[in-house]
């Protein structure tokens, strides 16, 4: 993992070797019988500005991941430092500044709103918590901030029931820009929107990142969001990150089996993309299902279910690091046995 961009700008987020193993009790007594690895492992950095999506199948981890990364919930091993500073082991009151710095966009927008409250007192609530403007301008700024997400000015006196799916979600965001952070996580934002609700929510994301300066980390399941939002992308399966490379680069320098075969998934445009980046005309269709993570394989974790697997992935996990086949310039990492 690079510590320093090439422009020699240190990450404002490193994560280290991030684990998350939730217990699993059962018996008589309650006792822990096993462990469920959400995730395993996971190493990356996100530098200041930009956007990384984290992309992989559902149950992967990857809002697991996105939790951990910003303390909602505890890792259970790991390092997380944000701007140099190590979060792991900080206690409530020496959270609280990261708190206000570091804000999710949820992927249900009406679970996360609370239904008995108005959008102006819930977001009063955040912005007097955290001392963001002086308490005469907090009305003010709720109205400015209503408007930016794209709601009429009269929306901050409604409750949540009253709005769409899309309008809530705009919600969402106004409520994590409140505090004004420099990283947001978005879990999802978009997928339980319609399509065409799906590219306004996106478009007004892309506006606000540009205007408050913002760093994301943005989790979908979704290929075609992430080529279109993100500068770089972590491919996740069962909890580990199987490759990393920029989104430029993806249709055409994507190296893991399991990036293949998502990319062979994906419904395209132009069919002539497909044989340009060597995939083959079909779509591909994984076989076999992916394992629990209550007993995850032994090796690699997609050792079950790739096409060229060979007897070295059975038995040792393969670091995700540099290949000489690799093009030199970008940050591009694969954890594969196969890939020289």
């Amino acid at each position: 993992m690079n510590a320093v961009a090439p422009n020699g700008q240190p990450p404002l987020l490193e994560v280290s070797n991030l684990v998350k193993h939730f217990p699993v009790r059962g018996g008589v007594f309650n006792r822990v019988v096993g462990q469920v690895k959400a995730v395993s492992g996971v190493s990356l950095s996100v530098q200041p500005g930009e956007v990384v999506g984290i992309v992989g199948e559902s149950g992967c981890g990857k809002s697991t991941l996105g939790k951990c990364i910003i303390r909602l919930i505890e890792p259970t091993a790991g390092s997380v430092k944000f701007e140099g500073r190590e979060l792991a082991g900080l206690g409530h009151a020496e959270m609280m500044p990261f708190r206000r710095a570091m804000q999710i966009i949820f992927q249900d927008p009406y679970s996360s709103l609370n239904p008995r409250l108005t959008i102006r007192k819930m977001l009063r609530e955040a912005i007097s918590f955290h001392h963001v403007v002086a308490p005469e301008a907090v009305d003010g700024y709720i109205d400015e901030l209503i408007t930016k997400v794209g709601l009429r000015r009269d929306a901050a006196d409604k409750f949540p029931h009253e709005f769409s799916g899309g309008q809530r979600q705009r919600v969402g965001i106004a409520r994590a820009l409140a505090v004004k952070p420099r990283f947001l996580v978005a879990d999802e934002p978009v997928s339980a929107l319609d399509v065409s609700i799906q590219a306004q929510v996106l478009n007004l994301m892309m506006q606000l990142k540009e205007e408050f300066g913002l760093t994301l980390l943005f989790i979908s399941h979704d290929l075609k969001v992430i080529e279109r939002f993100c500068d770089r992308v972590a491919v996740m399966y069962l909890g580990h990150i199987v490759e990393m490379l920029p989104c430029a680069d993806l249709h055409r320098h994507a190296q893991h089996p399991y990036t293949k075969a998502l990319l062979g998934a994906n419904p395209i445009d132009d069919p002539s993309e497909r044989v340009a980046a060597g995939a083959g005309l079909g779509l591909t269709v994984l076989q076999g299902d992916v394992p629990s993570p209550f007993n995850p394989p032994k090796g690699c974790p997609f050792v079950g279910r790739c096409p060229v697997v060979i007897d070295r992935c059975r038995s040792e996990m393969p670091p995700l690091e540099p290949k000489a086949s690799s093009p030199a310039d970008g940050d591009r990492r694969t954890a594969c046995w196969v890939v020289s």
